[in-house]
């Protein structure tokens, strides 16, 4: 009946916090967490295989660290509005990462620092277009992705 539980549970759970707690809502919410647990169960996503998961921590801190970098430095932008000093445009990447879970947890960090963002991948030539709010040096946002993410990511994922 639950072929997800942990899904289900943080579905009803979700659904209650944004709802408020009522029998209406706690009916409402359990047909909805068991349906998209039943929907995900139809889906049968890959379970990603890890190779050396103890680098997990190593990628979350970095991430972070870039995050809190990434929005000072955007902040910095807005703050002198008056005075256009950067320069925005687009990138392409040539990426290796193949495996679909790599290639979306790329996504999620490139689009959750401030300042760039995902915009398409191409599998024929296995690379990522991305938007860049500063793009000063191209080499610069390319090593970033390659050694920075990507090389990470490519250890962890087998």
């Amino acid at each position: 009946m639950f072929p997800h539980p942990l899904l289900t549970i943080s579905l009803l759970i979700m659904w209650l916090l944004l709802n408020g707690f009522t029998l209406g809502h706690l009916i409402l919410g359990s047909l909805v967490a068991v349906g998209a647990s039943w929907g995900m169960a139809a889906l049968r996503p890959a379970t990603p295989t890890m190779r050396n998961w103890h680098l997990l921590p190593k990628l979350v801190i970095i991430v972070f660290y870039d995050i809190i970098k990434s929005n000072l430095a955007v902040a910095w932008i807005i703050l002198r509005s008056g005075r256009p000093k950067h320069n925005p445009g687009f990138l392409k990447v040539p990426l290796e990462l193949e495996s679909p879970f790599s290639l979306a947890l790329l996504a999620v960090i490139l689009t959750s620092t401030p300042g760039s963002a995902w915009l398409e991948y191409d599998s024929n030539d296995n690379s990522v277009l991305l938007h860049v709010l500063d793009l000063d040096d191209e080499a610069k946002w390319r090593e970033i992705v390659k050694n920075r993410y990507e090389a990470l990511l490519l250890e962890i994922f087998a």
